[in-house]
């Protein structure tokens, strides 16, 4: 079976790669290039598919006895990727790149050139494991066994299509036991550092990252409160996100957070650490692994941020397409543009699926109700 390894440069694809060889698969191993034109001579080692990164996959695949190639996926990762991270910033959101970027590049358009080589799979390094659930009559995922390497999170995009032809040889091994097998084989990634940084933002900030590439002007609004009383000036709502509490520029009695990003008034709430928890919210483009199609309402453990402890919800299907999501207790700066992923109840390391968080359904009644009565109750 012909398989294509994705090998950002890491140990983790590393020794992914080097599993599949040993277990006898005819691997190819695949670097792509993603990175704009002018961040190609950006030599770090804290970053995946980075010049250097390309050059210690090949030396990796050099090693393992497998041939390397890299692909040009520049374009497609600029449309779908580095343009939705702007465009959601713009619109006072946090986007999750790295969500996106296995929704269209690594599974779908790998998968794509995959099979135009005459592999039947795509192999990755992230930390989950997959099976086929006769019960369900579909693939699922479920947690890795190392609890604090899971991955699951940004893998609830993926379609039964994509399950189907797609291999995770690390989701039943921890960290440690990766990077020793690294170091038995011999490979240069072992002890290469995590990948901590979004990848093409290569210098400063991702606001200083935004308003070069988009060549933005500074855009002042009032921060207010949620009374209504202008407490400061803001510099541009892309400099902010929900929960934030540093570089705010204003003084008061207490410590504020921003709890609400409006672009139509370029507005910035600010509130207590109180107001910042909330409920419920609705969610849109939800994709659902464990489940053919959510019809009735479902009892899960949720999640809105990738590094939380999940919580009891119960998640509503909505007649325009989203979903509702109530939390028994409520829950922790809720950010529109992040995902929210949901396991079972009843078997906490099985993924159901996953949504983009569109609205915050806030106490104080922010969202009209009009926006929630689609939503079964």
């Amino acid at each position: 079976m012909r398989v294509i390894a994705a090998m950002s440069g890491g140990v983790d694809s590393s020794v992914a790669a080097a599993l599949l060889k040993e277990q006898g698969y005819d691997v190819i191993g695949v670097t792509l290039n993603v990175w704009p034109e002018n961040t190609t001579n950006v030599v770090r080692a804290d970053v995946c598919c980075s010049l250097s990164s390309v050059n210690d996959a090949r030396r990796v695949a050099a090693r393992i006895g497998i041939p390397h190639y890299t692909l040009n996926f520049r374009d497609l990762f600029r449309r779908t990727v580095i343009a939705d991270f702007q465009r959601e910033y713009l619109r006072g959101r946090t986007p999750n790149p790295c969500v996106r970027c296995n929704q269209f590049i690594k599974f779908t358009a790998l998968g794509s050139r995959a099979r135009e080589l005459g592999a039947e799979a795509v192999a990755t390094g992230h930390y989950v494991r997959r099976e086929f659930d006769e019960r369900r009559g579909r693939w699922v995922l479920r947690r890795a066994v190392d609890s604090a390497k899971d991955q699951s999170y940004v893998l609830y995009v993926l379609t039964q299509e994509e399950l189907a032809h797609s291999l995770f040889p690390l989701g039943g091994y921890t960290k440690a036991e990766v990077r020793r097998m690294a170091a038995e084989r011999g490979l240069i990634t072992a002890n290469k550092p995590e990948s901590q940084e979004i990848c093409f933002v290569t210098n400063g900030t991702y606001a200083d990252y935004l308003e070069q590439e988009l060549r933005l002007q500074a855009q002042p609004g009032p921060i207010i409160d949620l009374e209504g009383n202008v407490l400061g000036e803001h510099r541009g709502i892309w400099r902010y996100t929900i929960g934030q509490r540093k570089g705010l520029g204003i003084s008061a009695g207490r410590p504020l957070y921003v709890i609400a990003i409006d672009p139509d008034s370029n507005t910035i709430t600010v509130g207590s650490e109180d107001e910042l928890y909330q409920r419920e919210l609705l969610a849109e483009e939800p994709n659902f692994i464990a489940l053919a199609e959510l019809t009735e309402p479902v009892r899960v453990l949720a999640k809105v941020r990738y590094r939380m402890t999940e919580a009891p919800a119960t998640v509503f299907p909505c007649d325009d397409g989203r979903v509702r999501v109530v939390f028994d207790e409520p829950q922790r700066a809720i950010t529109p543009g992040q995902a929210v992923v949901f396991y079972d109840a009843a078997d906490p390391d099985l993924l159901v699926g996953g949504a983009t968080v569109a609205q915050v359904v806030r106490a104080d009644g922010a969202l009209p109700e009009a926006a929630l009565t689609a939503c079964t109750r």
